[in-house]
């Protein structure tokens, strides 16, 4: 561990005292500068500006606008449904840290961090305007709520990981991973000239199988959202053939007849019956099924699941 470097030598950020006995990141001067970085902090303000633009809610600089906890408020709102007893506008550094409690609480369970030391991001970071952990925290809320948003990849900032105690400060430095080089959906499915990219995507490391199965659930539920339909488990869901029709006959725009299909199976028959009578509509429309069977789909098997919706996320993802 090196001395504090010249560079801060005398301008020592204000709260630091606050962290006495902690160890705390601070992104060096030079990488601010960086445009991948400048490029992500813009992605993301147009991001929450567009998720509260009914909200008539504007975001211009995320060090200094997302720190009292009232946009995380409305983001939580608004994207996860979750609402909260907690005051609207929150003034004195307390009632701001309070609220900020509440809100990252719910926040980190949605986002399945219920473990705080998962998390790059705390109440006392975010309130004390920390960029690289308010970063991580929006990266995050990216990709759980909304992971076909296409963010800049390999994002990378040199930091300088502080430690004050009693002798003084002392730091290291070490480079912070924002995103990964291939972190948007675009960028994992299209990566290889694979003729079959779903088995190229089941041999990435299991958060980017996460994020492409996200976005595609998200995909589904945006098309069916008119038929009241909700999906959360695509390998089950999609087992029976009729959320699979349904979804086909939203995105091409025609009505599948109740008659040629089985509206509640009740048997794996049924089930089978369904699938085939979906993937044929599949193959008619030009989206060749022909190496997927359909009792892998009828007995729940992912990777043939992932096949046929990718083959319609890949034609529509643009309506």
């Amino acid at each position: 561990m090196e001395d504090f470097p010249d560079m801060y030598q005398g301008k020592v950020p204000e709260d630091i005292e606050s962290f006495q006995s902690e160890r705390r990141k601070i992104i060096q001067p030079t990488s601010l500068k960086d445009p991948k970085l400048e490029k992500l902090k813009a992605v993301l303000v147009d991001w929450i500006n567009s998720t509260l633009k009914e909200e008539h809610i504007v975001v211009q600089s995320l060090e200094e606008d997302i720190f009292d906890g009232l946009i995380l408020h409305h983001l939580l709102g608004r994207l996860a449904g979750v609402l909260l007893s907690v005051e609207e506008i929150a003034v004195t550094s307390a009632a701001q840290t309070r609220k900020l409690e509440v809100i990252l609480e719910a926040l980190n369970e949605k986002l399945g961090l219920q473990d705080s030391s998962l998390t790059r991001w705390s109440v006392k970071l975010i309130h004390n305007k920390d960029l690289l952990a308010t970063l991580h925290l929006l990266v995050a809320m990216v990709r759980c709520f909304q992971p076909n948003l296409e963010l800049p990849p390999n994002v990378r900032v040199e930091v300088v990981l502080l430690e004050v105690n009693r002798s003084g400060i002392k730091s290291e430095k070490e480079i912070e991973i924002l995103t990964d080089e291939s972190d948007s959906t675009t960028d994992l499915l299209s990566s290889s000239d694979s003729e079959n990219p779903i088995e190229q995507l089941l041999k990435l490391e299991p958060h980017k199988i996460n994020t492409v199965k996200r976005a595609i659930v998200h995909f589904v539920n945006k098309k069916m959202s008119t038929l009241g339909l909700l999906v959360t488990d695509i390998e089950k869901q999609f087992s029976d053939g009729v959320i699979l029709l349904l979804l086909i006959g939203q995105l091409e725009g025609f009505f599948v007849p109740l008659y040629d299909f089985n509206i509640t199976p009740v048997n794996t028959t049924e089930m089978l019956q369904n699938v085939t009578v979906a993937l044929d509509l599949l193959n008619d429309i030009g989206l060749p099924t022909t190496n997927i069977d359909p009792q892998d789909i009828v007995s729940q098997d992912v990777t043939a699941t992932l096949k046929v919706l990718y083959a319609l996320f890949k034609k529509h993802k643009s309506q």
